[in-house]
């Protein structure tokens, strides 16, 4: 049984988070047209960003990654990155799900019955957690 699974939306934080860029520098990309953006339904309310255009937009980073995302940091023996879900490429039997992950790009392999219960699609907010040589991909 397909599960539907409503599209994410983002806020400018979330997306800023995700991207691992600063909150501006996602203002500026909406303000110039690089990224899509809505007001929540009244139109009163905050900015928000479709999951699938910010999955886009990550995408497009990954290919042609800025040199001052990339800068290294401190990182716990447990490894949980917390992004953004770019590609869902399923069989009948297993799933490849590539993740934007801040400057990263994560690649796991699992189950076409994993993905589908986590509602794994272009623009979820996913955290790969990795160890090893496995990466497991959960939803907050």
């Amino acid at each position: 049984m397909r599960h539907t699974v409503p599209v994410s939306t983002y806020r400018v934080a979330e997306a800023a988070e995700l991207l691992g860029v600063s909150d501006d520098t996602v203002r500026r990309w909406v303000d110039a047209g690089r990224l899509s953006a809505t007001r929540t339904p009244a139109g009163e309310g905050p900015v928000v960003i479709a999951g699938p255009d910010l999955a886009a937009l990550a995408e497009s980073l990954a290919d042609h990654p800025d040199r001052e995302r990339t800068r290294a940091s401190a990182v716990s023996a447990r490894n949980r990155l917390a992004g953004i879900v770019t590609r869902v490429t399923r069989d009948t039997v297993m799933a490849q799900v590539e993740m934007i992950c801040g400057p990263y790009r994560i690649v796991s392999l699992m189950s076409s019955e994993a993905a589908e219960e986590l509602g794994l699609e272009p623009g979820a907010r996913a955290v790969a957690s990795v160890k090893s040589t496995n990466v497991v991909v959960e939803r907050p």
